[in-house]
């Protein structure tokens, strides 16, 4: 290899070098990317009428890509938080915040059982043997009311954004520094909306538009 590379590099201009290894580098920053990098994908969504409150159920996709993987398996924990928000829109002024609702959630490795945790709101805990197992469980929720029945009029257009997000505030400080300076130590979190109708039938309206965070 080397026999072939040396007569090859002598028989390269000096900007033909440059320009070569510049693709080069390219090439190791994309894949660095996309194996390290994580994100988190919204995958459906939907809001529906319940007894006393209008409900949500969600499932997003998670990778938390290599560095975070890395961490959570070297006993550093990680703090996620899932946020809803209804608006009214309103030609005069900014649109009106209806409600809204939020769920901060802890995933840690417990080394002693060999198990991850993930707690939600510091009252629910549930143990897992894998990480992709405490992380589809984290990607979902079911029923979970965000806004009384009387707060939304029955017809009446409304705004919901949906997101579930990596709290950067709650990383070690050293990560924290990280996860703004580096790319490939923050996780990609978009934001999912939608349009919801109320109606007097308990009918889901499913989330159709994405929008990067």
């Amino acid at each position: 290899m080397t026999a072939f590379f040396m007569p090859f590099c002598r028989n390269v201009t000096k900007p033909a070098l440059r320009l070569l290894l510049a693709f080069a580098l390219v090439g190791l920053l994309v894949l660095s990317r996309t194996t390290w990098a994580g994100t988190i994908e919204p995958i459906s969504a939907k809001l529906s009428s319940g007894e006393e409150a209008y409900v949500l159920s969600s499932e997003f996709g998670i990778d938390l890509g290599g560095h975070f993987e890395d961490a959570i398996s070297r006993g550093v924990p990680l703090y996620f938080v899932l946020e809803l928000d209804i608006t009214r829109n309103r030609w005069y002024w900014p649109n009106e915040h209806i409600a809204g609702r939020s769920l901060n959630y802890r995933l840690a490795y417990i080394p002693l059982t060999r198990q991850y945790r993930l707690s939600r709101d510091g009252t629910l805990h549930q143990n897992f043997a894998s990480l992709g197992d405490a992380l589809r469980m984290l990607g979902r929720v079911a029923a979970l009311p965000v806004a009384d029945r009387n707060l939304l009029k029955v017809g009446e257009t409304y705004q919901v954004a949906l997101r579930l997000a990596l709290d950067r505030q709650q990383l070690p400080k050293p990560l924290q520094v990280d996860a703004i300076a580096n790319r490939d130590w923050q996780i990609e979190a978009k934001v999912l909306r939608w349009q919801f109708i109320p109606t007097n039938v308990p009918t889901p309206a499913v989330a159709t538009e994405r929008e990067p965070k």
